[in-house]
């Protein structure tokens, strides 16, 4: 496929099919994405329709909709080796079901592709392959076999080596026959034998010329031939009918002429243009070759995540007993008796394919090695480089239950780590998923590109028959015509009129207005990929090009959303004795017990902090008729275990609504001053903006609350200010109270006006509309939790953390891999616009090119003495194509801007903190790095542990916003 025209042409063979249910394409990736019903249209015949509109095709994977099945399920596609008959294939398939986990089993023939549907955590792809391999045949996982083709067709490898042959070939054909059609004529006639008469009327020189015109032209061109002819039969004409006309009308007007020079009196030396087909074939072949190697490096960015994963991993045989040996290893005790004592039997290593990594395994990585899955260490210390994944530029410290990330490289440490997602549940996997979905999405500015470019070959069409019959009337009509008529070396009046009609079919070139937004929009995406900043395809990245106000969640986006209780205030009846303080705290830790909402664990922490129970530990009691009210509170039955005599406590915990809405009464003085500390924080310069207040009733009385604090992101401020620098309006959405939201808005500097306290999160979802609708604004909304999902789909542009829930990220247009780095929104939005400003200069360099070249070709310019010839008007279209895709390429040139950086810096000078300029990679000795930041860090001055400053977190107004 080589523009618009050409993805048009394929989506039109499905266009009102029966079982077709979505159907996207990428231009570049040359990769469909097509949902269907098979029992209607087949895999085969799908195949089969994109080769009847003349291209290519063949299936790289085959997905089932698994939503009606468990969640834990998934598909896998197996190419065997061994050529298994009927009865093997069914011994195969039985030998799987036979397996825990394994749902269906169905091994193609035809295909020799076996498709598996099972539950990873009960059985995975290397349990999977083992049972095949002992029934005497070999498997292979086809989405490995299917990554590699992915990457060749993204590098372009085998166009442009087709390409550069066909370029070549038919250089070395043009040459010789444009030497003896053009310079051997006009510049060196001593060498001219071309007018040597082998018989009446038939030349030497025409016959060369035949000879060496016909292997380009049927040979070279025969896939322009067949491409225009399926394109012609489906009426959506491509740019090679364009080509086929052009060259066709030069060949067949050159042996016209030889025929009757031949055949017809006085056999004169005829007029030929043979050069003209056979250079332009051979301009074009240069064009697709140059636009081929362009086009490779636009997916260089994907190319790369792709590459990330390593082909093999190193695991222990026995994960079970690597697992115990890890956690009978003491990492203050580097001794060999405490590694021997360790390690025990788990030394027994094996090296296997990436893709056989299962969840529950225990790899091995050795310094500079790259991490093959997602996991946590169990083992050993080191720093690793996340940069190619997140975009974080330094070493990452890693330590016993850190997380690491598939794909990332280790450093100067040895570790083991546990698998906890492998394969295509990998986050590098998702961001490669995500991005080649990106890039099969097309912008609405594309699409009207591609409609244009579906009128695009008619009308030229048009134009040069249009071209051909004016110029042949006004030739004989006027009296004076253009000079160019009358010279002898023109060929006459005809040859002329052919000449400007071919000059116009050729110089005309859809291709580059077709390539204009997809070539910008994938080498963007990918920009943005390899900076932490995943965009969800062309119509995201158009949306948010307008976005006019920002509306931030504070929890875990503003703040950290890391919560630490800095005061508990217990009514007097629960601290006559300690005994009484310590039941209080056991009520609340099993009230929290499970939470996985950030209060509830903070909460959690706190009790088991009081009861002196270590972290993870359990509380002794039970819980019962737990109920959660979204954005209130929490209900339960609390039964504690702390004496014989087993009492049951009805537990509230939640904001001063709740209580009251179940006839709880909170003493005044209570939230008074809970609301003077927010209002003295709000006016102060530190970065401490209150607390948040969670209140306890048990038994229907009041019991007492609790202060909890959280920190605001480093460069939060900055950010901010940078959004109001770009001329975009920024809003906090909360659940949290007031004063404690307009405490944290003083801080960033968001205006008060702007502030939306107290809100549930169907209410932050009509916010949005409001602002949408009321004040006109084009909206985007930032959250990282479950309840910001309604919010985030509702805004017309949603931004999610990654840091956030899965169900946060799926309804989000863009995610950002950094969720503490809140300067990446104004990045991104600001990538965005460059990235549609690149587009929009593609478009009218492509029609201005067109604009101005088409009259010349036309001739308009004729009695100036002024035209463009047909080799000319096939060497500017090949040009046309290869200069939108070198401007795209230039979008690989952007950077942060600078003026971004010096805010961060700014804001870091005022708060005495550590500011780091995003750069990209570090070398092999992480500790050096980290020692330098370290350095830098002494040169600003150090925040002090008093001085850290907290911020209030949101109240349970919000469940998890």
């Amino acid at each position: 496929m080589t523009c618009g025209a050409c993805t048009s042409a394929v989506e039109g063979g499905f266009s009102g099919l029966d079982g077709i249910l979505r159907f996207s394409i990428s231009l570049l990736a040359e990769r469909a994405v097509i949902s269907h019903d098979p029992a209607k249209v087949s895999s085969e015949k799908i195949v089969e329709i994109i080769d009847d509109r003349g291209f290519d095709a063949k299936i790289l994977s085959t997905h089932f909709d698994l939503s009606d099945r468990s969640s834990t399920s998934s598909t896998a596609q197996f190419k065997i080796f061994g050529n298994p008959d009927a009865a093997a294939a069914q011994n195969i398939e039985e030998t799987l079901l036979a397996l825990p986990g394994v749902s269906s089993a169905k091994l193609s023939l035809s295909s020799s592709r076996l498709t598996v549907n099972h539950q990873p955590s009960v059985t995975g792809l290397r349990a999977i392959v083992d049972s095949v391999e002992k029934l005497g045949y070999n498997a292979l996982v086809a989405d490995n076999d299917d990554n590699n083709a992915q990457l060749e067709s993204l590098a372009k490898t085998r166009e442009i080596q087709e390409w550069g042959r066909a370029f070549k070939i038919s250089l070395s054909f043009a040459i010789p026959v444009f030497f003896i059609g053009m310079v051997f004529p006009m510049v060196i006639p001593i060498l001219d034998f071309g007018g040597l008469e082998i018989i009446q009327g038939l030349f030497l020189g025409d016959i060369i010329c035949l000879v060496l015109t016909i292997p380009i032209q049927f040979g070279i061109g025969r896939r322009f031939y067949k491409s225009a002819y399926k394109s012609v039969k489906h009426g959506s004409p491509t740019m090679d009918v364009l080509v086929v006309l052009g060259t066709s009308a030069a060949f067949f007007f050159s042996v016209f002429a030889m025929m009757v020079s031949l055949c017809f009196p006085p056999h004169t030396r005829p007029k030929t243009i043979f050069d003209t087909s056979t250079m332009l074939i051979t301009f074009i072949t240069l064009g697709r070759w140059l636009e081929n190697r362009a086009k490779g490096q636009t997916s260089k960015a994907l190319s790369r995540l792709m590459s990330l994963a390593p082909s093999m991993a190193t695991i222990y045989a026995d994960p079970i007993a690597a697992e115990k040996a890890a956690e009978a290893w003491d990492a203050a005790d580097d001794s060999e008796e405490s590694k021997t004592a360790s390690e025990g039997n788990a030394t027994e290593e094996k090296v296997i394919p990436t893709e056989l990594i299962q969840v529950g395994d225990i790899v091995v990585i050795r310094p500079g090695d790259k991490i093959p899955a997602d996991g946590m260490i169990v083992r050993g210390e080191t720093y690793a480089d996340e940069s190619m994944v997140t975009g974080e530029a330094m070493p990452v410290q890693k330590r016993k239950g850190s997380a690491v990330i598939g794909g990332t490289v280790n450093g100067h440490g040895r570790v083991d780590f546990r698998v906890t997602r492998a394969g295509r549940d990998t986050q590098l996997s998702q961001i490669v998923k995500l991005v080649q979905d990106a890039q099969t999405t097309r912008a609405p500015i594309q699409k009207l590109a591609d409609t244009l470019a579906g009128y695009f070959v008619p009308t030229i069409l048009f134009l040069g028959l249009l071209t051909f019959t004016i110029w042949m009337v006004l030739s004989h009509a006027l009296k004076d015509p253009p000079a160019i008529f009358l010279q002898e070396e023109s060929g006459g009046k005809l040859m002329v009129c052919v000449k400007l009609c071919i000059s116009v079919i050729v110089f005309a070139c859809p291709c580059a207005l077709g390539l204009a937004t997809p070539t910008a929009v994938m080498v963007g995406t990918g920009i943005g990929a390899e900076n932490g900043i995943l965009i969800k395809g062309g119509a995201a990245l158009e949306r948010t090009t307008k976005i006019t106000q920002v509306v931030l969640d504070k929890t875990g986006t503003i703040t950290y959303g890391k919560m630490r209780v800095a005061s508990a205030n217990l009514v007097a009846v629960w601290q006559d004795n300690e005994w009484r303080r310590r039941l209080w705290w056991t009520i609340v830790g099993l009230a929290e017990m499970g939470s996985e909402h950030p209060i509830g664990k903070a909460l959690l922490e706190a009790a088991r902090s009081e009861l002196g129970i270590e972290a993870e530990g359990p509380i002794d009691g039970s819980i019962g008729d737990f109920r959660a009210a979204v954005g209130k509170g929490i209900s339960a039955v609390i039964e504690p275990h702390t004496s014989a005599e087993r009492n049951r406590y009805n537990v509230l915990i939640g904001n001063v609504r709740f209580l009251s809405e179940n006839s709880v009464k909170v003493p005044e003085n209570a939230v008074a001053a809970s609301e003077e500390i927010n209002s003295r924080a709000s006016r102060s310069k530190s970065s401490s903006a209150g607390t948040t207040n969670i209140f306890i009733a048990i038994d229907g009385k009041y019991a007492g609350h609790l202060c909890l604090s959280d920190t605001i992101k480093d460069g939060a401020i900055a950010a901010i200010s940078v959004l109001h620098r770009m001329g975009i309006k920024t809003a906090i959405v909360t659940g949290d109270q007031r004063s404690t939201a307009l405490a944290v808005a003083s801080l960033v500097g968001i205006p008060a006006e702007n502030v939306y306290a107290g809100v549930s999160p169907d209410q932050k979802q009509e916010i949005i509309r409001q602002i949408q609708a009321q004040q006109g604004e084009c909206v985007a909304m930032v959250g990282d939790g479950i309840n910001d999902s309604p919010a985030l789909a509702t805004a017309d542009v949603g931004i999610a953390m990654a840091s956030g829930t899965d169900v946060a990220m799926e309804a989000a247009d863009v995610v950002l891999m950094r969720p503490n780095d809140l300067m990446d929104i104004p990045v991104a939005l600001n990538l965005s616009r460059s990235i549609f400003r690149r587009i929009k200069l593609n478009l009218a360099w492509a029609c201005l090119y067109n604009i101005v070249g088409l009259p010349f070709a036309m001739g308009i310019f004729l009695p100036l003495g002024l035209h463009l010839h047909p080799m000319a008007a096939g060497a500017a279209m090949a040009c046309s194509s290869v200069s939108v895709v070198v401007s795209s390429l230039l979008l690989k040139f952007w950077k942060r801007p600078q003026w971004m950086d010096d805010a961060l810096l700014t804001e870091g000078r005022k708060g005495d903190g550590v500011v780091r300029k995003r750069g990209r990679g570090w070398g092999v000795l992480g500790g050096l790095a980290m020692s330098a930041r370290d350095a830098a860090s002494g040169l600003w001055g150090a925040k002090s542990k008093k001085e850290e400053g907290y911020v209030p977190l949101d109240t349970l107004d919000r469940a998890d916003s």
